[in-house]
């Protein structure tokens, strides 16, 4: 199974799609303006204490105040709040943990208003992205994610993921980490580490190590509200997850993130720095490669499979709703009950797959095709848990209940992404009100003509819809060849999907939007 990352990278954001054999498998959208990814760090002050609820509201500068339960101190709350203190009244405090005298671990079943005050400032991690109205949660219970391992300052144990299964090779990573890790911080090994060796090992620990240190530094000047310790980007993030020896292709249309991503990975894979590609062709990369199509296709209520069925998808506040249904053309196997675990075993893996593609967390119900044999109905069960094994957020799957459904709970850190599929009414423009289709291209002469005289634009673009382009570019002369005869310059074309149907862009020399105001443009 082949693994390809391509990147979009635009002004104020970047589109990341994640395929495996050329299916679109995840899409992460990463934005300038995002704050308050899971990871991240933060110097926060308690603003309100809620004894009905054992927890607390915390200011870390988010519109509203994150939200921190009592279980979620962590036992060793009154080291890292002594340590915090201890490092931020004294420039010349030594950083090193293991020097530290550690506390008392709280009362496991204690209550907030025994531990934090109102004021008092607290170093605060983010566990779960703003989501809605809700601001982030939180956790005092630090860590930091390397590619093998994540580091547990506080702690001294070691910790193996359930997913190395063979018990010599979790005695070995066991015995290994205990050996080199530094006192007063804990390992939680993850599934990567498995039978790597100890030299890449070691590297992981001391680049986590040089983290913490470098975000102490940072807290001994540290103000309310700043940030201490930032997780990487979403592109970076990823690669450290998900990297490995199926991947053969990393494509990037920036030139700078391709630099980037080929530092980041000398340091984590030198292996694999030789497969990042810089796109360069004319339309833009997603178009280009197919992934616009693959989202359009895949984030909509109704999903399609091979076979002839189809998915139903329904969102409501409580949970998620999957309804599968045979549809008129799955009808290959001999009886109704093979043909029903024909496509319910179809179903299974994409509905895997569009929970890791729309990110969907909480409570998802899946009502599958009804099926009488228990055989079928284990190995349903079976297919489900095996399509979910590569998923990377925690979930639980129950076997059908009576009535043919099946529930899954899959952990959620950040804002399900939602990608609105339909399209504005090319006519009307969602108004209600009809003008003349021809006018479009009326209107982009207009602004063309403005940009071309009046601003004197060099090397303008114009972006459109498929069937636009069609209409500017066929016939003899063509719409663009009137331009050019009229305005003595050469207009560029770029077709992208994505457009509604009269949709269109100008893009400037240096590939950026042109902001077009067509009311003041006479």
């Amino acid at each position: 199974m082949s693994s390809e990352l391509i990147i979009n990278s635009a002004q104020d954001e970047c589109r990341i799609a994640l395929l495996r054999d050329k299916g679109l498998v995840e899409y992460h959208v990463d934005r300038d303006e995002d704050k308050f990814t899971v990871g991240d760090i933060y110097l926060g002050t308690v603003k309100k204490i809620v004894p009905g609820l054992n927890a607390a509201f915390i200011d870390v500068g988010y519109e509203k105040d994150a939200f921190l339960h009592y279980q979620d101190l962590g036992p060793q709350f009154k080291t890292l709040l002594h340590f915090s203190r201890y490092i931020q009244g004294n420039k010349d405090a030594n950083p090193v943990i293991g020097k530290f005298k550690f506390e008392q671990d709280i009362d496991k079943f204690g209550k907030i208003a025994q531990v934090l005050t109102k004021g008092m400032k607290i170093p605060v991690q983010i566990v779960k992205e703003p989501i809605s109205t809700k601001g982030p949660r939180l956790s005092c219970e630090l860590s930091i994610a390397g590619r093998y391992m994540v580091l547990v300052p506080f702690s001294d144990s070691v910790n193996i993921s359930k997913r190395i299964a063979e018990q010599s090779e979790r005695k070995r990573l066991s015995r290994l980490i205990s050996s080199i890790k530094p006192e007063g911080f804990g390992v939680i090994i993850r599934t990567n580490a498995e039978k790597k060796e100890v030299a890449l090992l070691d590297k992981d620990l001391r680049q986590l190590l040089d983290i913490w240190a470098q975000g102490v530094e940072k807290m001994r000047m540290a103000q309310v509200r700043d940030k201490i310790i930032g997780e990487m980007g979403r592109t970076t993030s990823l690669l450290r997850d998900v990297l490995n020896e199926s991947f053969d292709n990393i494509t990037v249309d920036d030139p700078k993130m391709a630099e980037e991503i080929k530092l980041f990975l000398k340091k984590i894979a030198p292996e694999k720095e030789k497969i990042v590609k810089l796109y360069t062709g004319k339309a833009r990369i997603f178009e280009q490669l197919g992934v616009e199509k693959q989202i359009k296709t895949l984030f909509g209520k109704n999903i399609t499979m091979p076979g002839g069925g189809y998915l139903i998808i329904e969102h409501t506040e409580a949970l998620h709703v999957i309804d599968i249904n045979s549809g008129n053309k799955s009808n290959k196997e001999e009886d109704q009950e093979a043909n029903a675990l024909h496509t319910n075993i179809q179903a299974a893996k994409e509905v895997a797959r569009q929970l890791r593609l729309r990110d969907m967390g909480g409570i998802i119900v899946v009502d599958f095709i009804d099926m009488k044999k228990a055989d079928n109905k284990k190995k349903l069960y079976d297919t489900m848990k095996e399509e979910m094994i590569n998923d990377r957020s925690k979930f639980t799957i129950l076997p059908l209940s009576k009535f043919g459904l099946m529930q899954i709970t899959r952990q959620r850190v950040r804002p399900e992404m939602n990608i609105t599929t339909r399209e504005q009414c090319p006519t009307c423009l969602g108004t209600g009100t009809v003008s003349a289709t021809l006018g479009i291209s009326d209107q982009a002469e207009q602004v063309l003509e403005h940009l071309l005289l009046k601003q004197n634009e060099k090397n303008v673009s114009l972006m459109v819809h498929p069937y636009l382009y069609s209409y500017f570019t066929k016939g003899f002369p063509s719409r663009r060849m009137r331009w050019f005869l009229k305005f003595n310059r050469w207009v560029r074309m770029i077709q992208d999907s994505s457009l509604a149907l009269n949709g269109f862009k100008f893009i400037n020399k240096f590939g950026e939007e042109i902001e077009m105001q067509l009311e003041s443009v006479d």
